[in-house]
């Protein structure tokens, strides 16, 4: 299956036509009666302006820069010029960036003087899809960056799950997976961002439902260096500790899963429906709890159950 497109509607705010191509052409065909085109709109245009008039945007997902990724791409542009214009938007006098941060950061490593840019029009809500996808395409986004672009989508612009995977190119259930990870302790996230757990321990790790627990079996996994599948054993562990205390102390009333591979199973049925879904098993017996938060989930819920409402 092809993968889906990246951006529907990106054309109408970058415009049809490559930027460069509209100040360099090959020479022109020969036509019978030729056509005065009308001139292109100034926004239209790649024009050059002072690197210190550029600001960058406060909705850039991307909050990591590679130092060594950075001054590859500065000695690449000092032997071939910035290639591709950066989009940026007029902000009190000020260009705002939308998109081409780290040409604009490897600028300024070289201390350019101006950079070539083109003007467009846009409200918030294009500049983070705009970035969104513009990272995406060059797979930029560590992890949590993705799904904190996703979570201010929704949060800032009231977008649902289905709209925002229809605007960046994934599927529903790819965007309710990023998102999980926000959930998991800012000790952990640390650890997703540095590169020392994967976003595999991070799915087995949510796995466990406390806190504490949660940071437990992320320590172990950097100090040991834990795979995943040895991760899964840990957590298995972990939980089965807890239900102990549990059934010791009737105060606590954790309920977690006691098999790892129910935690499997359970993790496989999330991504299926893209959604929270809670697996209850015991000796053969138990449930599914598939959980939706308005009418159009319960819709695309019943449509993978091939049910109608009818």
């Amino acid at each position: 299956m092809a993968k889906p497109a990246l951006g529907r509607g990106l054309g109408a705010l970058l415009g049809g036509n490559s930027p460069l191509t509209s100040i360099a052409t090959t020479a022109p065909i020969p036509s019978p009666a030729p056509i005065l085109e009308p001139p292109l709109d100034t926004r239209e245009r790649v024009q050059r302006v002072p690197l210190d008039r550029i600001r960058a945007s406060a909705l850039q997902p991307r909050k990591e820069f590679a130092p060594e990724a950075l001054q590859e791409l500065a000695d690449s542009i000092r032997e071939q010029g910035i290639v591709q214009p950066l989009i940026v938007r007029e902000r009190g006098g000020f260009f705002e960036l939308i998109a081409g941060e780290r040409r604009w950061r490897a600028a300024q490593l070289l201390n350019l003087a101006e950079v070539p840019v083109i003007a467009r029009e846009a409200d918030d809500r294009s500049v983070l899809e705009l970035a969104l996808i513009e990272n995406l395409q060059r797979e930029n986004l560590n992890a949590l960056e993705e799904a904190l672009g996703y979570s201010q989508l929704a949060g800032q612009f009231q977008l649902t799950q289905e709209e925002i995977a229809r605007k960046v190119g994934k599927s529903r259930a790819a965007v309710a997976n990023a998102t999980r990870l926000l959930k998991l302790p800012e000790t952990v996230q640390h650890f997703i961002r540095a590169g020392k757990i994967s976003v595999g321990h991070a799915k087995v790790i949510l796995g466990l439902a406390d806190e504490k627990s949660q940071k437990l079996a992320a320590e172990r996994i950097v100090k040991e260096g834990l795979n995943v599948r040895q991760t899964e054993g840990l957590v298995e562990k972990l939980q089965t500790r807890v239900q102990k205390i549990s059934l010791d102390n009737p105060k606590f009333t954790a309920i977690v899963p006691v098999d790892s591979n129910v935690a499997r199973l359970e993790d496989k049925l999330r991504e299926r429906f893209g959604t929270k879904v809670h697996l209850k098993y015991a000796q053969g017996k138990g449930a599914v709890e598939i959980t939706f938060f308005s009418d159009d989930e319960l819709q695309r819920v019943l449509e993978i159950l091939n049910i109608t409402a009818d």
